[in-house]
């Protein structure tokens, strides 16, 4: 079967329709953003960052084509050898498009962070600070004399950054390790590789966080999305949330109950009623579905 998306009747590739319905989305699968390898948290930040700027999707496209191309002849030149300096012009693509996506990231990362940590302190009870630590794999900000790379649980401002300096610096990067990708046969340095950590008081969630912990921080990102992309775009997105009650302490589902009804639009599904709040019931839409079949409340 072949998908088609349409727009206002009009079939359109997914590129151009991004954006046009903003969407924060929570499942319990979504866990994995913390707990999974760093793809799915680089997939999470690009599905956020492509719903707020337009030409980021377009971007992370060309991005990507110039890595394929790249390390197809990188593969070549290890296996055939060759004239070196034919990656001269996928190099100059690769940190044209790839400083944009830097750029775009550590913007973000540092814009949610502060968001994210104020919902999360409150979701504690005022007893975890959470932290945000964007690595990329390209770090455009010099590291410390005989450090080999930044410390994970070091705050680290690269908002000072622009794109010139972004962009040069992984285009001399990546002449520097020429030889060695060569060597490899792939790109090794880039936004394809890049890190996400999420700490709470310093420890890191992916590695040692608890099963609640790893919720009420997806929960406090989630809601955090939500501010951020008013701010970006100047609209509410609609915030989708699956089972968000479940595993939460009392306290808690009234805290978070209480920061959804700020939100312009929130839609929640549940197998269990008694999970919310009479006073909430009271206050919203009731929708159930049985057999197939919707009926108000």
């Amino acid at each position: 079967m072949r998908k088609e998306i349409l727009l206002d009747g009009v079939k359109r590739p997914l590129s151009e329709v991004i954006g046009h319905f903003n969407a924060v989305i929570f499942i319990p699968q979504m866990m994995q953003i913390i707990e999974g390898g760093p793809e799915e948290r680089r997939r999470h930040l690009n599905l956020a960052l492509a719903q707020t700027i337009p030409a980021y999707a377009r971007t992370l496209n060309e991005y990507g084509q110039a890595l394929t191309q790249r390390n197809a002849l990188l593969k070549l030149l290890n296996e055939r050898g060759g004239d070196a300096s034919q990656l001269d012009p996928w190099d100059a693509n690769l940190a044209s498009s790839g400083a944009q996506i830097i750029l775009a990231r550590i913007q973000a990362v540092q814009e949610i962070e502060k968001l994210a940590a104020r919902v999360h302190f409150e979701l504690t009870h005022r007893q975890e600070v959470l932290r945000l630590n964007y690595l990329p794999a390209y770090d455009p900000l010099p590291r410390p004399h005989g450090q080999i790379a930044m410390l994970l649980n070091e705050p680290v401002d690269r908002g000072k950054l622009t794109l010139e300096e972004i962009q040069q610096g992984f285009l001399r990067r990546l002449q520097e390790v020429r030889s060695e990708e060569i060597a490899r046969g792939m790109t090794t340095l880039g936004p394809h590789r890049d890190e996400l950590r999420f700490l709470s008081n310093g420890i890191d969630l992916g590695d040692y966080g608890s099963r609640g912990q790893v919720r009420t921080t997806l929960l406090a990102l989630k809601l955090a999305e939500v501010e951020w992309m008013k701010k970006r775009t100047g609209q509410w997105p609609v915030l989708l949330l699956d089972e968000v009650l479940a595993e939460l302490d009392i306290q808690r589902r009234v805290d978070l109950l209480a920061y959804i009804e700020k939100s312009e639009q929130a839609l929640l599904t549940t197998t269990d009623m008694n999970l919310f709040a009479p006073g909430f019931i009271e206050r919203v839409k009731v929708w159930r579905v049985e057999d197939g079949k919707v009926s108000g409340q």
